[in-house]
């Protein structure tokens, strides 16, 4: 395929997408949530072959010498196919948002002014790895009345093809149109780069993935972005948190599963503690298989940790790894993640109510947590069904976005005959 092909593909797509988006303004949310119940029903219906698709992407990634962690992502089971298709049902159970009025004025001269809520158009979604996102991105946007055109990457693309064809199905089947979603099959970097600066066609752009992705989106795209966020997640333990609870916090938010941008990579641990149950919740996690890359301090204490480097501060592991540090306040803390963290998740565990208060609020997170696991940054945990990506900018959406995220708003007004003097 050549570059005019490519561009021709991306073009059409675009041009395609946008015309659904205007018929998707005349849907009524009974249209919508009918194609959402049918798209759950097929998903299932195809499970057979959309697991065979993603063994395929299983295999090459194996073959390609892929991380367990990074083929996490990407394995479908029967339990997740099932577990899309309950969010699928969750999306439908959901208040349309679309039509929504946020604000009414009525003037002295006759103007009655509403500001409604209002489908975007056309959402692109660029994304790595997982396949649950072509559900999540395609069925967020439908019950918001948008079109979706959907770029994965070449490391789930049986499986993303796989899916998307479920969709048309079941879209065949309804008052929406099936060119409301769309996915860009050729996944090079040419590709890519057209997709970038697809304006005349994408009111948005959501890239969803590791912080290369992210940055390359960022720094590329013409077309205004939402940026999501690589997840380099902290858990602070102060001087007076409870051991079993600081325990169980850390070994969750770490282990529960490592491969998502949700889980911490690093821990902070305030000297005093340390001195008291440092070493055995090290060994904890270092019994779990978690490669400890510690500091000078804690790894005088803890003889099987590696020395950190100072790009451990900034890594994403989304995997069996973290860094450790320790620190002589709450105030440290805070310091440490603010030059090092990527405004997602952060957590103190603490029983001093003043240090928890003083972490959220100067902590520059989407999500600051007190006495409780990162790990539920997550659309369903916070009743929004699915999410289309966590945001950790701070224009437009920040944190999981669900249904709001995926609106913009339009002033409707009505008078008799008024005229601007």
């Amino acid at each position: 395929m050549n570059k005019v092909q490519l561009q021709n593909e991306v073009q059409l797509k675009g041009k395609k997408a946008q015309e659904a988006s205007y018929e998707m303004t005349a849907l009524q949310p009974d249209d919508k949530n009918q194609a959402l119940q049918l798209i759950a029903e097929q998903i299932k219906a195809d499970q057979d072959f959309i697991l065979k698709e993603n063994k395929k992407d299983i295999d090459t990634g194996r073959d390609k010498g892929m991380t367990e962690a990074i083929l996490d992502r990407i394995l479908l089971s029967p339990a997740r196919i099932e577990d899309m298709a309950e969010g699928i049902e969750q999306i439908v159970k959901l208040t349309d948002p679309i039509g929504e009025t946020l604000e009414t004025i009525e003037k002295e001269n006759g103007l009655f002014i509403e500001k409604r809520r209002v489908p975007i158009g056309v959402v692109g979604m660029i994304y790595e790895a997982r396949p649950n996102v072509t559900i999540d991105a395609a069925t967020l946007s439908l019950k918001t009345g948008n079109a979706v055109i959907l770029r994965g990457s070449s490391s789930a693309k049986y499986s993303n093809v796989a899916l998307v064809k479920s969709i048309h199905t079941a879209l065949q089947k309804s008052n929406v149109p099936v060119d409301a979603v769309h996915l860009i099959d050729d996944t090079s970097r040419e590709t890519a780069r057209e997709f970038f600066q697809l304006n005349e066609y994408l009111d948005v752009l959501i890239p969803r993935g590791g912080k290369n992705l992210i940055d390359t989106v960022v720094r590329e795209s013409t077309v205004p972005v939402i940026e999501t966020g690589a997840g380099n997640c902290h858990v602070y333990i102060d001087e007076t948190a409870k051991q079993k609870m600081a325990e169980k916090i850390v070994l969750n938010a770490k282990l529960q599963r490592p491969s998502v941008c949700n889980a911490i990579e690093s821990l902070l641990i305030h000297k005093v503690w340390f001195d008291q149950y440092g070493v055995e919740l090290l060994e904890k996690l270092n019994e779990q298989g978690v490669e400890i890359r510690a500091d000078d301090h804690a790894a005088q204490f803890f003889s099987k940790a590696k020395p950190a480097s100072a790009d451990d501060w900034h890594t994403e592991y989304l995997g069996l790894a973290i860094s450790v540090k320790l620190v002589d306040d709450v105030k440290e803390a805070v310091q440490h993640i603010n030059k090092y963290g990527t405004r997602h998740s952060e957590s103190i565990v603490t029983e001093n109510a003043s240090h928890a208060a003083l972490f959220q609020q100067k902590v520059d997170a989407a999500a600051v947590y007190h006495n409780v696991s990162t790990r539920f940054t997550d659309g369903f945990e916070y009743g929004y069904g699915a999410e289309i990506g966590i945001s950790t900018q701070k224009l437009h959406a920040r944190g999981p976005m669900g249904l709001p995220a995926l609106t913009s708003s339009k002033f409707y007004i009505n008078g008799n005959g008024v005229i601007r003097e």
